[in-house]
């Protein structure tokens, strides 16, 4: 999968700027959730929760690539 990403001009900065981006989106949406929505704070935890899982994905990926960035 690495290879393919590489390939195709993905690069490390992208996949780490994808996670900070990620950590806004996650702060963004229990925010936005508790405030807008009446379905209590366990649900804007839950969507807190559910996007911000996906920084350490993309940090990961980015680690992955810089290293075939690297040789």
């Amino acid at each position: 999968m690495l290879a393919r990403l590489h390939q195709s001009g993905v690069k490390a900065e992208h996949a780490y700027l994808a996670g900070f981006i990620s950590i806004g989106l996650a702060f963004s949406s229990w925010f936005l959730s508790t405030h807008l929505e009446r379905a209590g704070v366990a649900r804007a935890d839950r969507w807190g929760i559910f996007i911000g899982e996906w920084a350490p994905t993309f940090f990961a990926i980015g680690n992955g690539l810089r290293s075939y960035e690297t040789r």
